[in-house]
């Protein structure tokens, strides 16, 4: 760690912010979309379906870019996914902002959607490679950015501070723009001697059975059963945490709770989940990662069967608290699954892999767009949330069957 803070002319905690102020637009595409899909429909003259498959398209094509994304960061550094990023986020607002029918608005999410998917992989993962010590926290402050921004910018949509629709996205292109470009400057990965390189690359495919010092390419991981109960929790997490969030205006108004409430409600989810991720991501350095994440999603759990039974009877303050900890404890996977993938699986390719676990949000969005509206219209809205909220339960309880990866006659799924 100390060579590779040598390798740098300025405190390594600078590329936190940068990739912070990144993270931070990035998350506008998922944290905002609850507040802006009102106008963007009045816009497009489109259906509450048209708007759940814009929104599960905005999802799924930042899930599919992150491993490209992360596959040329690892290889060629940061710089290049990051301007990408900027590019198409920037795009994605400003297409959206003059969008006149479904088509348009979906090229514009894909393009927006996708540079999200870019920044978001290129910032999660910086801490893997820079930190050794306070990982966990580092992690944490990079995930808390991707909701914290939203916090203020929600009020700003809601209330058409900047006068109309159109300008307010246009906006956010600007915003967009300018934060990217700083973490393109700012943002870099640690220097590898080149003999190092070339001698890591012809042992890979070797495993150190003594300690878990293997680098692990992606294919590599899909071997391992520890992979696939982190890609079931997380298909679970992502799945319920966003119907609860692109879908929480809607519950709100159908548990006939006030307009104020229901802006208080996403405002207070946002900052939440990202509290939770900085706060509880930092414990987890103290804790322990499996133990803190199981434990958090159980808490997440009794969050949502709590705002489900007071938003019944109408009892909003109890509602908005219950939000609360429902995000404030489902967040926290995504500040200590990337570091429990670096711990699991090594650092070099973290970007890769942690962006083949992410692909599981590509399910999970199916499940909080499509899925999720033809569930609230067979069943309800308050059964469809205890539903998600049982599902959260459960992979709590999968996370603490996890242990480090072994050696290799253990850790590979028989053929």
């Amino acid at each position: 760690m100390a060579e590779k803070r040598r390798s740098l002319s300025f405190s390594r905690w600078w590329l936190i912010v940068g990739g912070g102020l990144a993270m931070g637009m990035a998350g506008t595409f998922q944290f905002v979309w609850s507040s802006i899909r009102g106008p963007l429909g009045t816009q497009l003259g489109t259906t509450e379906a048209t708007l759940g498959t814009l929104f599960t398209l905005v999802i799924a094509v930042q899930t599919v870019v992150q491993f490209p994304a992360g596959w040329i960061r690892d290889r060629y550094g940061p710089r290049i996914p990051t301007l990408a990023g900027a590019i198409l986020m920037t795009g994605g607002y400003g297409g959206l902002s003059v969008a006149s029918s479904p088509v348009t608005a979906g090229l514009a999410v894909i393009a927006g959607g996708g540079g999200a998917g870019a920044i978001y992989t290129v910032a999660v993962n910086t801490p893997v490679k820079w930190f050794d010590e306070y990982r966990g926290l580092a992690t944490g402050i990079i995930t808390m950015s991707y909701a914290v921004l939203s916090f203020g910018l929600i009020p700003l949509t809601r209330g058409s501070i900047l006068g109309t629709f159109q300008r307010t996205l246009l906006f956010f292109a600007a915003l967009a723009a300018v934060s990217c470009l700083l973490a393109a400057i700012v943002l870099r990965d640690p220097q590898r001697d080149n003999t190092e390189s070339k001698a890591t690359e012809q042992t890979d495919s070797v495993a150190n059975t003594s300690t878990n010092t293997k680098e692990y390419t992606w294919t590599d991981v899909i071997q391992t059963w520890q992979f696939w109960i982190l890609y079931g929790a997380f298909v679970i997490v992502n799945g319920v945490g966003l119907m609860l969030i692109g879908k929480l205006i809607a519950f709100s108004d159908a548990m006939e709770l006030s307009t104020g409430i229901a802006t208080a409600a996403a405002s207070i989810i946002a900052v939440a989940d990202g509290s939770g991720v900085l706060i509880v991501g930092g414990l987890s350095d103290r804790l322990g990662s499996v133990r803190t994440v199981g434990s958090s999603l159980l808490l997440s759990a009794i969050g949502i069967a709590g705002a489900v039974v007071s938003g019944a009877n109408g009892i909003a303050p109890i509602f908005i608290v219950c939000i609360a900890v429902a995000g404030f404890f489902r967040s926290p996977v995504f500040a200590i699954f990337p570091t429990l993938i670096g711990e699991y699986y090594g650092r070099r390719y973290s970007s890769e892999n942690y962006a083949t676990l992410y692909t599981a949000k590509l399910w999970g969005s199916l499940f909080a767009g499509s899925v999720a509206s033809v569930l609230i219209t067979r069943v309800g809205w308050s059964v469809s949330f205890l539903f998600g909220a049982i599902l959260m339960g459960l992979a709590g309880l999968s996370v603490f069957t996890l242990r480090p990866v072994g050696s290799v006659e253990y850790w590979i799924l028989p053929t």
